[in-house]
């Protein structure tokens, strides 16, 4: 099966259930205990940030300016609607 094939049955996937029924999306509390569980799962010498603090360090400055441009393209989109602060 073609790289493509497989990224578009990937996409449908995610498009099957509505953001707003997922749980993840609607209880962020469930999705950080989730997250910890399966941290946890892994032992201490396989976990690749606390093995790599540079891995860990560049991995959140990409996260960050990912997030910045995603707040940047919705204040452009809605230049008057307030940007509300994350939590």
């Amino acid at each position: 099966m073609t790289i493509e094939r497989r990224r578009e049955i990937a996409r449908l996937g995610g498009k099957a259930v509505p953001s707003e029924s997922r749980s993840f999306a609607r209880d962020p509390d469930l999705a950080a205990s989730a997250g910890r569980k399966g941290g946890a799962n892994v032992p201490k010498d396989k976990r690749s940030f606390s093995a790599d603090n540079r891995l860990a360090t560049e991995a959140g400055r990409k996260g960050g300016l990912v997030a910045s441009a995603r707040r940047q393209k919705t204040v452009s989109a809605h230049p008057h609607t307030p940007v509300q602060p994350a939590e």
